[in-house]
């Protein structure tokens, strides 16, 4: 396969896509007035990798959208959200952060077993973003497609054909404007199967940035030696296995990847720049609100007619920037909408929505004293999420890769490099990943196995310092695909909209998976991440988690059980057929027992799809506007 690194990108380049979505920005307050006004097709209600998508296919669609945001528009934070490397730092940052405590356990003495674990907040650090864009502007930037299964098996759950994976992969290539793959010269399909002509760029990691690093390049020569071929570095970094080949996902290829990554020309470029651009060239169709926490749906009987929202900076209660306490900052407001509602808040918030507007289990909304709309006891039901655990070693000497390195001083010679669209800046700072199955038997791979430069050993308060002050640390970040366990819930903390829910993801043995599936799988993952480090030789020190007194299989469960994390939640109000119990919407997203009321993000799968959840959500968030453009038009 033929690779590019040939990218470039000007100050004056970088400063025209800039002043592009500085134009969408700036209409944001006009845009704002007129929906008070003017008559709405549409409301969108988030506007992160499910909601911005569609709103944006509705509005070139000619409809006229408003897509709500409870965050700010931030103004790329002052050009961090554009750096790949800078993600841990925009996540971070108070003025986008939503940073939510969830329980792994609901047993209080397991759940204390964590290391990072924080006892004011009783709960995990689990950050997320809030602003145009949602949690792409922060995210690692991996785009990897879902396994074939996760499509068929929506198409078998919901009776829907048009769901399978055959049927879903026209999504992908509508999405994607793949910049790692030649295009074929006569314009006929890539034997890849993958697409050219969409909003989403999609760039290959260069791999020479960091074999150029000595030590680095032992620790890839190693992994390539013991479980990749070709079985050097240089080979390798001329013959990737693409993860997001179709003959890949069709065969369920095992082997070393390196990762497609969300960037045009080495800048981060997503979702956010493609509703900023288009409400700056459409500002008739999309308008944005920003700083608008939607507090619930509005209902004429069962049909959706719009929603209520608070405005104001700051109002829910995850950021950091919120008060804890007191009377809500101003009156509540009213937006309707003469078609459809759609919800797209995420896999937290969408369901705490949906029950403060009547729609969810009878006796827990009762408990809160909120009207009753529709039943619907799968709301909040079903979470799920990956399971991840870092090995981490210590190294002789630093890694030389950001020696050169002096961020946010003048003339920074890595900054001066990443305009040119090369070097670390341009990274995430992972460098290689194995794709593969826990037990050979499993007839999908279920495990990412890769190697990141610094020390991550999962989200507590503070943890974006040590990402990036441990040069003499590296991590094997082992992460679990495809969870046994769905029985994770999303419950309401209280009637006021302002607090974030309860959320508890019941792992491992507190779930439902009674035969330790999960928990084999990831010591397994631990086990191999050991077997590559043995051949280190003098460059490694010695390992600082789990640590040399983890050992047996059952040392290595305890410690994965106390340790694990996730970032990936979804499933909470998933998708199946009204004869389904614990169905939340239909294979057409509309929520059973409403009218016009649709959800559109990670909330709606009944199965965590894939490794990385951003291009999964991407593809349902096209399908959701094709079904709602085709209805609109019949």
């Amino acid at each position: 396969m033929k690779t590019s690194f040939s990218n470039r990108i000007t100050r004056r380049e970088f400063a025209r896509r800039s002043a592009a979505c500085a134009a969408g920005l700036a209409g944001l307050a006009k845009g704002v007035a007129r929906a008070a006004t003017d008559a709405v097709d549409y409301i969108v209600v988030g506007s992160g990798p499910g909601g911005g998508p569609l709103a944006v296919n509705l509005a070139l669609a000619g409809y006229k959208v408003v897509l709500m945001e409870a965050g700010p528009a931030a103004e790329d934070l002052n050009g961090l959200m554009s750096l790949p490397i800078f993600s841990p730092s925009v996540a971070a940052n108070p003025e986008v952060a939503w940073n939510y405590y969830v329980r792994h356990y609901a047993n209080e003495t397991q759940q204390r077993a964590d290391s990072k674990y924080v006892s004011a907040k009783g709960g995990i650090f689990y950050p997320r973003a809030s602003t145009i864009g949602g949690c792409s502007v922060h995210n690692v930037l991996v785009m990897m497609a879902a396994n074939n299964s996760d499509w068929d098996g929506i198409a078998s759950v919901t009776g829907d054909p048009s769901w399978s994976a055959d049927n879903m992969r026209p999504y992908f290539r509508r999405i994607e404007q793949c910049r790692y793959v030649v295009r074929p010269g006569d314009g006929g399909q890539d034997p890849l199967d993958h697409g050219f002509d969409g909003w989403q760029p999609t760039e290959m990691l260069d791999t020479s940035i960091f074999t150029a690093d000595p030590q680095l390049n032992t620790i890839l020569q190693s992994a390539a030696n013991q479980i990749g071929t070709p079985s050097t570095m240089s080979d390798y970094a001329q013959n990737k296995l693409d993860p997001n080949a179709k003959a890949v996902l069709d065969k369920e290829t095992e082997g070393l990847y390196a990762f497609p990554m969300s960037r045009l020309n080495g800048v981060r470029r997503g979702i956010r720049e493609r509703i900023l651009e288009t409400a700056a060239a459409l500002p008739n169709n999309l308008i944005i609100m920003t700083n608008a926490l939607v507090t619930r749906v509005l209902f004429n009987g069962t049909t959706a007619i719009g929603v209520e929202y608070l405005p104001g900076n700051a109002t829910y209660r995850a950021s950091p920037l919120a008060s804890p306490t007191g009377p809500e900052p101003a009156p509540r407001q009213q937006l309707m909408a003469s078609r459809e509602v759609i919800i797209s808040a995420g896999t937290f918030n969408s369901p705490q929505i949906l029950k403060l507007s009547g729609i969810g289990p009878a006796a827990e909304l009762s408990k809160f004293g909120i009207k009753q709309i529709v039943n619907l006891a799968g709301v909040g039901s079903n979470l799920q999420d990956r399971y991840e655990v870092g090995v981490v070693t210590e190294l002789a000497q630093n890694f030389t890769i950001l020696q050169r390195c002096t961020p946010q001083q003048p003339n920074d010679p890595c900054f001066a490099d990443f305009l040119q669209g090369r070097g670390i800046y341009t990274t995430n700072l992972s460098a290689l990943a194995s794709i593969r199955k826990s037990d050979p038997a499993k007839l999908e791979r279920d495990l990412v196995v890769f190697c990141a430069a610094g020390d991550f050993h999962g989200y507590y308060p503070g943890w974006e310092n040590e990402t990036y002050g441990t040069p003499n640390q590296f991590t094997w970040l082992i992460l679990k695909a495809h969870p046994a366990n769905r029985s994770g819930t999303v419950t309401l903390s209280s009637a006021d909209p302002r607090d974030p829910p309860v959320i508890n993801f019941h792992y491992f043995a507190e779930g439902n998976d009674t035969a330790g599936d999960d928990l084999n799988a990831v010591v397994k993952g631990v086990q191999l991440a050991r077997q590559l480090n043995s051949q280190l030789g003098q460059i490694a020190i010695g390992e600082r988690l789990p640590g040399p007194s983890v050992q047996s299989a059952q040392d290595i469960a305890n410690f994965v059980s106390n340790e694990a994390w996730g970032h990936h939640a979804s499933c909470s109000n998933k998708m199946g057929p009204a004869s389904d119990p614990m169905a939340v919407v239909d294979s057409n997203f509309k929520v059973h027992g409403t009218k016009n009321l649709r959800i559109v993000d990670a909330s709606v799968f009944p199965r965590i799809p894939g490794y990385y959840v951003m291009i999964p959500i991407m593809m349902i968030s096209e399908r959701a506007s094709d079904f709602i453009i085709y209805e609109a038009k019949h």
